[in-house]
This record gives structure tokens, C-alpha cells and sequence, in this order.
């Protein structure tokens, strides 16, 4: 088989990585799939053309893992990478001091360390693939600090400063760096029942004015992010007032930030954008 385009996909098992993995596999693309979570790369695996995909176990937080599942990319690609979307990521929510350390500790290594060592363990075979980009999960989280999510907003904050240096500093080995900035998309996460709570995720954000929007928007989204020029791409309508706000109005989006706070915390768990 002659493998024209590659991407290597985190987070691949479900959610939005999950719908780039259709998206790019559609357009012929040969997509790696790559998570923890073995029985949910199978199920990505069978919604894609037979032989346009390999399987990847990996913890994003072990560099090891990061070695071997790149070399096996790269076996299976004839050392081959034009898009590395580096998309795994987890989240939950709460007031800081109610937080355990462990689960802030775990945050941090998967949505920050996690990312950095796949911009380090995917460079060399990025720079071998002519006009290849790295492509990076940030979230709407990422534009303004978000109460109830301030750990999480703040990897995000990470993500979105080291896309802005990183395509910098590869920019003379022809390696476009970008993000991915969405608001909530409908994942199966948000299909959940929060303890406590007779609302599912979807429902209790929405509740309180929060957009939601379906899972389908990622792929485009992503294929426009790699193919265009933009360094950040809003993914739907509350990232792009969010970006607005964020510049123009920033006393008014830290009331209306506020105010929706309380709709954040008991829904926002794994599969978090």
C-alpha cells in the first residue's frame, strides 16, 4: 500500500480525537491511533478504511511509551509524519482548595508534560515530512481564566503559550505549529449523570447558558486549523466570543465568568476540550 498522508492522533480512543481520526481518514489520510485505552483504539480502529491505520497503547505521561509508539509510527509510515495532533488531555473542576493533590498532579503531567513530550518525541520525524504541522488541543479555557477550572485553565493557558513559541522555533524546519481552541463539544462524557444531579452534563451546562455543540464540528476544525494560517482557531461560537470578550471587554466577561461558574464544576471530568 502506498501511504500518501499521515497523522498520529493522542487521545484517539474517543471524543474529538476520536472525530478527527474519521475526518482525516476520510480524505485518505493514514491515521495512528494512540491512547490508554486499548478497547476504545479498537473502536476507532473498525470505523476506519481496513489498512489505513495502526494501534498505539500509550500514557502520554511516560517518555518510553512516547519513543516506542512514534517508532512504530514511523515503521508503519515509511517514517512518515505530516500532522502530530497532540490532543490527549483530562480536567475536572473545583475550587482550588478543594482539590486533591494527587488529581492536580495528574492534570498537570497528562495536559502540560504529557504535550511537551510529544512535541519532543514526534519533532525529528515532523522535520523529515516536508510541511508537516504539530497541532495541539488548547481549549476556550485557554483565552480567559475560568473559575471552577483554574488548573485546568491554566494547562491550557500552557498549551496555547508553547503553540505560540513553538512555531517560532520550528519555523525554520518547515513545521507549522498549531491549536485547536474549542468550547464544550458533545462527547460521551457529557451523556453522563453527575452524581447528585438528574441533568446529564450536556443538560446542566446549557442550563445555565453554556454552548454545547456537536462532536462533528472537530474534524473540519482541525483540517482547517493544519491547512490554514491561523496560529489559534475558535472552534465554535463560545471560544469565539470568549476571544472577543477576552480582548475588548474583559470586565464583562469576568462577571458573566462568574456567574457560570457554578455550572462548570460537576461536569467537567476526562474528556474535557
Amino acid at each position: 500500500m502506498s501511504i500518501t498522508k499521515t497523522i498520529f492522533i493522542t487521545g484517539g480512543a474517543s471524543g474529538l480525537g476520536r472525530e478527527v481520526a474519521r475526518y482525516f481518514a476520510d480524505k485518505d489520510w493514514f491515521v495512528g491511533i494512540a491512547d490508554i485505552n486499548a478497547a476504545g483504539i479498537a473502536e476507532t480502529a473498525a470505523m476506519l478504511p481496513d489498512g489505513m491505520s495502526s494501534r498505539h497503547l500509550l500514557d502520554v505521561t511516560d517518555r518510553d511509551q512516547w519513543a516506542r509508539a512514534v517508532e512504530e509510527f514511523g515503521a508503519a509510515t515509511n517514517g512518515r509524519m505530516d500532522v502530530m495532533f497532540n490532543n490527549a488531555g483530562i480536567g475536572s473542576g473545583g475550587p482550588i482548595q478543594d482539590m486533591e493533590p494527587a488529581e492536580i498532579d495528574k492534570m498537570i503531567a497528562v495536559n502540560f508534560t504529557g504535550v511537551v513530550s510529544g512535541a519532543q518525541a514526534c519533532f525529528k520525524m515532523l522535520e523529515a515530512t516536508p510541511g508537516s504541522c504539530l497541532l495541539n488541543t488548547a481549549s476556550a479555557a485557554g483565552i480567559y481564566g475560568s473559575a471552577g477550572l483554574s488548573v485546568y485553565s491554566g494547562t491550557k493557558f500552557a498549551v496555547r503559550g508553547m503553540t505560540e513559541a513553538w512555531d517560532i522555533e520550528w519555523e525554520p524546519f518547515d513545521i507549522k505549529v498549531r491549536s485547536l481552541m474549542p468550547g464544550f463539544i458533545d462527547t460521551n462524557i457529557l451523556s453522563a449523570v453527575p452524581n447528585g444531579s438528574n441533568q446529564t452534563g450536556k443538560e446542566k451546562l446549557e442550563s445555565v447558558g453554556i454552548e454545547v455543540s456537536p462532536v462533528e464540528i472537530i474534524g473540519q476544525a482541525a483540517w482547517d486549523a493544519v491547512h490554514g494560517k491561523k496560529l489559534h482557531t475558535t472552534v465554535n461560537k463560545t471560544a469565539k466570543q470568549l476571544a472577543f470578550m477576552a480582548r475588548w471587554f474583559p470586565k464583562l466577561l469576568r462577571k458573566r465568568a462568574a456567574g457560570l461558574a457554578s455550572g462548570l464544576e460537576d461536569v467537567v471530568e476526562s474528556d474535557t476540550p
